[in-house]
């Protein structure tokens, strides 16, 4: 079905997300400004509101896992896009090293100050991202597409 085809109220059920990708699909790559622009006039939104919520616009473009931007600085969908490259990784190995590598340090820093039980959590100064290393972000509308 071609965006062209649908009635203004048609268009008004669907999101500023879900119009990109359609507008995508349709005319292929677009730069922010042409793609908000056609949704504005697909919608018959006054000039002021493209003014006022492109930026809007931009975040949400950044921020759904569909879209991609392109080094000419144009949106694409991100299924159109593979990545060449593939990385393995063996978390056995990584924590043998880990272990490894924190009991050396250990024989080295014998000599440095002993662990204080008494001294409370808020006395310790850990600015290391070491536990945080693991953490994974997902967005709602990631969570949406799993589902």
């Amino acid at each position: 079905m071609s965006i062209r085809d649908l009635s203004k109220d048609e268009l008004e059920l669907y999101s500023h997300k879900d119009l990109t990708d359609m507008l995508l699909r349709e005319y292929g790559t677009m730069n922010t400004a042409d793609l908000f622009k056609k949704i504005t006039t697909l919608l018959g939104l006054p000039k002021s509101v493209y003014e006022n919520k492109i930026g809007d616009y931009y975040t949400t473009l950044t921020t759904d896992k569909r879209f991609i931007m392109l080094e000419d600085g144009k949106w694409d969908l991100r299924e159109n896009h593979t990545s060449d490259k593939v990385v393995v990784i063996n978390d056995n190995e990584e924590e043998e090293e880990e272990e490894e590598e924190s009991l050396e340090s250990k024989d080295e820093n014998d000599e440095d100050e002993d662990f204080d039980a008494s001294r409370s959590d808020d006395e310790f100064d850990d600015s290391s991202d070491e536990d945080l290393k693991d953490l994974v972000i997902i967005d709602e509308d990631e969570l949406e597409l799993e589902e």
